[in-house]
């Protein structure tokens, strides 16, 4: 009996390729067309927009065996991409192995395996299941009074700027998506105004020419989270500049406990005067936003740039993931594995920057491990057990995010990679 592997996203992709590698059977589900999940641009679940790019480079952000071409720009387009991720299926020989516009509608437990029903009615049984069906499918939009006369839409549903030409719009959002929009608007729109609830970092994408990042993953030494936060904080401030003297909140958690924004672009346009900080949205009347502190403004286009909510929708009964409904999302073990050994396993759910697809592939490396140690060195797959169940029956750590899921890039693939060596 063979593994399932639903989704045929980045995540979805090292997974095939992991078991693969492993000389386990495995084959995979995908609902679109094409491999590249998220940036399968147009898709139906995709919340990719036209001017989409990397917001880590090229280099810490590709697998660490199949680079990026060299004459690409250090921070690559959404269509480029693309391409790498079809490069990359193409490469490892998994096209074979995934069955497309065919995704899971349903995944139930029979016994000692899980039965999988596809949209096109095939059921079929496997040994266990790798969910790769991503985070950023199922938007994510907050309840406000009132009713709107003009255009009110999620970021999911933004893909390119054209909307925007001559109206005066409206982006709520902090997040690295909505900056973006903000800055598309800019240049179609009449007015832009920028609702934003909380501050956050704003790091540079480039340092002396060189991208940014790339000095936090070179580095052999791992420092704490709190003292690489409190020793970069100042640097960021100096190289993108105080979010509050933009107009913006000073942000209250510190640097690398959230994901921050790499977006110089929108601070230029700030000091400019292009766009206007508005406090939250509390309620609408017609055309008429009202915001948190009173303010009144007339718009065209509302565009929550809000988050998602995770969702397995194929699946009825979600306590075999250990879900947690005060987060809305599961509480796993490396953010892979439940407590039950149900043979079901998680790949890609994670927030934190500087992961990038080189830590879904240890993600999916572990995977692959642990099922072999379980027939070929059960002791060891059975002391690792033995930590996954105090674990997940912990509440999560204040600095875990909303969901939990938020991770130290650094020490999370540092972790991961103890913990395959261990199982090998």
């Amino acid at each position: 009996m063979s593994y399932l592997v639903i989704g045929a996203g980045p995540a979805g992709l090292a997974a095939i390729r992991s078991l693969k590698e492993a000389g386990l059977p495995v084959e995979a589900a995908e609902r679109n067309a094409d491999v590249g999940g998220q940036w399968l641009y147009g898709a139906s679940s995709s919340a990719v927009y036209a001017s989409t790019h990397l917001i880590s480079s090229k280099s810490t952000t590709a697998f660490a065996d199949f680079p990026m071409p060299e004459e690409w720009p250090a921070y690559p387009s959404r269509v480029q991409i693309e391409q790498y991720f079809k490069d990359f299926a193409k490469r490892f020989e998994l096209y074979p192995l995934i069955r497309f516009n065919d995704g899971v509608a349903k995944l139930s437990r029979h016994d000692s395996h899980w039965r999988a029903t596809f949209d096109k009615g095939e059921t079929r049984d496997y040994e266990g299941v790798v969910i790769a069906n991503g985070h950023l499918s199922d938007p994510l939009l907050p309840k406000v009074r009132g009713d709107f006369a003009g255009k009110v839409m999620h970021a999911k549903d933004y893909k390119s700027p054209e909307l925007f030409e001559g109206k005066r719009v409206l982006i709520a959002g902090m997040g690295n998506t909505g900056c973006d929009i903000v800055v598309d608007a800019i240049h179609r729109a009449k007015s832009v105004l920028w609702s934003v609830r909380g501050g956050n970092h704003f790091v540079p994408k480039f340092v002396a020419g060189k991208p940014a990042d790339i000095r936090n993953h070179n580095t052999k030494l791992v420092l704490p989270r709190w003292l690489r936060s409190m020793l970069h904080e100042p640097v960021a401030r100096l190289l993108a500049g105080p979010p509050e003297r933009f107009g913006l909140p000073k942000p209250e958690h510190r640097l690398y406990d959230r994901t921050p924004i790499v977006n110089s672009l929108v601070l230029l346009h700030l000091g400019q005067g292009d766009v206007a900080v508005r406090r939250p949205v509390k309620s609408f009347d017609g055309n008429a936003v009202i915001f948190e502190d009173g303010k009144r403004d007339d718009v065209d286009v509302v565009v929550f740039a809000t988050g998602y909510k995770i969702t397995f929708p194929f699946l009825e009964e979600l306590s075999p993931l250990n879900w947690q409904p005060q987060h809305g999302a599961p509480r796993l073990y490396m953010n892979v594995f439940p407590p039950e050994d149900n043979g079901l396993f998680v790949a890609g759910l994670l927030e934190g920057a500087g992961v990038g697809w080189p830590g879904r592939a240890l993600q999916t490396d572990l995977i692959a491990a642990y099922l072999k140690a379980r027939k070929a060195k059960p002791s060891a797959a059975a002391e690792f057990r033995r930590e996954i169940e105090p674990y997940c029956a912990a509440p999560a750590s204040k600095d875990r995010g909303e969901h939990g899921i938020f991770v130290d890039f650094l020490q999370y693939k540092r972790d991961l990679k103890r913990a395959i060596q261990r199982l090998r």
